[in-house]
C-alpha cells in the first residue's frame, strides 16, 4: 500500500493538472467563440459566391462561346495535390488523428487513379506525420499564426498557378468541418478544377462588361474563399475539440482526486488504528 506521503503527492499533482486543463478549457472556449463567429460569417458569402459563379459560367456556355476560365478545365487525372489542414499543437482529442487517417485512406483509394499524389500541409502535426512517409511534402509552417484572408489568397494563387502550369491536374482540401464543440466532420473537397455550386436559377441575367469578363474575375476569388473557409472551419474545429478534450480531462482529474482522497482517508484511519493498538498493547504489557 502506498504511504500517506505518496498519496498526498499524487493528490497535489492531479490537482495541479486539473488547474492546467481547466485553464486550457477556458482559453479554448474564448477562442472558439471568435472562430465560430468568423466561420458563420464566411459560410453564406462562400455559398452565394459559388452560386453566382455557376450562373455566370452557365451564361457563358449558353452564349455558345468557347472562352472559359482555365481553372474550370477538367483534364485526365494524372497528378494530384492533397492539402491537409491540421493543428500546430496537440491536446485536442481526435482532431488530428481523424484527419490523418482520412489522408492515408485517400492515398489507398486513389492508388491507381493518379500517377503521383503530393501533399501540402497547413499545420505542424500534419507535416510531422507525412515526413515519415514516402511522399513529396510541401510544408507551410506558421500559417495559422495571425491567420488572415491575405494568407489564404496567397495559398490559393499558388495552387492555381501550379494547376494552370499542369503541375497538378486536381487539388483537394482535407479539413475538419465545424458543427459544434463536440462534433467535427472530416471533409474532402475538390478545390481545382473549380466546380461551382448548382443553383437551379433559370433567370436571364445581363452582365457588364460581359459574362466572360465577370467569370474571369469571380473564379480566382472563389478559389481564395474556399481556402479561407477551410482554414476557418479547421481553426474553429480545433478550438472546439480542444475545449471538449480539456473538459473531459478536468472531469477525470476531479474523479481521480476524489478516489485518492478516499484512499488517503482510509490509509490515515488505518495508521491511527495501528498506533492505538500499539499503545494499548504496550500498556497491557506494562501491567
Amino acid at each position: 500500500m502506498a504511504s500517506l506521503r505518496d498519496i498526498r503527492d499524487r493528490i497535489k499533482s492531479v490537482k495541479n493538472t486539473q488547474k492546467i486543463t481547466g485553464a486550457m478549457k477556458l482559453v479554448a472556449a474564448s477562442k472558439l467563440k471568435r472562430a465560430q463567429d468568423a466561420i458563420n460569417a464566411a459560410r453564406p458569402y462562400a455559398t452565394e459566391l459559388g452560386q453566382a459563379l455557376e450562373r455566370v459560367a452557365g451564361s457563358v456556355t449558353a452564349d455558345g462561346g468557347d472562352e472559359t476560365n482555365p481553372l474550370l478545365a477538367r483534364r485526365k487525372p494524372s497528378k494530384a495535390l492533397l492539402v491537409v489542414l491540421t493543428s500546430d499543437r496537440g491536446l485536442c482529442g481526435g482532431f488530428n488523428s481523424s484527419i490523418l487517417k482520412r489522408a492515408d485512406l485517400f492515398f489507398k483509394e486513389n492508388e491507381g487513379r493518379f500517377d503521383s499524389i503530393e501533399v501540402a500541409t497547413l499545420g505542424r502535426r500534419g507535416a510531422d506525420h507525412f515526413r515519415k512517409k514516402a511522399v513529396t511534402l510541401h510544408d507551410n509552417p506558421g500559417i495559422f499564426d495571425g491567420m488572415n484572408f491575405r494568407s489564404a489568397s496567397d495559398l490559393a494563387d499558388e495552387f492555381s498557378r501550379k494547376f494552370l502550369s499542369e503541375e497538378y491536374d486536381h487539388v483537394y482540401l482535407l479539413y475538419n468541418q465545424f458543427k459544434s464543440a463536440i462534433n467535427q466532420i472530416v471533409t474532402l473537397d475538390e478545390l481545382l478544377p473549380v466546380a461551382p455550386e448548382s443553383t437551379g436559377d433559370s433567370a436571364d441575367y445581363i452582365y457588364e462588361p460581359g459574362a466572360a469578363e465577370v467569370l474571369e474575375s469571380l473564379v480566382p476569388r472563389y478559389v481564395a474563399i474556399l481556402v479561407w473557409r477551410a482554414m476557418l472551419e479547421s481553426q474553429a474545429s480545433e478550438h472546439g475539440a480542444r475545449m471538449s478534450a480539456m473538459d473531459s480531462a478536468t472531469k477525470n482529474a476531479i474523479e481521480i482526486c476524489d478516489k485518492l482522497t478516499l484512499e488517503y482517508n482510509r490509509a490515515r484511519q488505518a495508521a491511527i488504528t495501528q498506533e492505538l493498538m500499539e499503545i494499548v498493547s504496550g500498556a497491557e504489557a506494562l501491567n
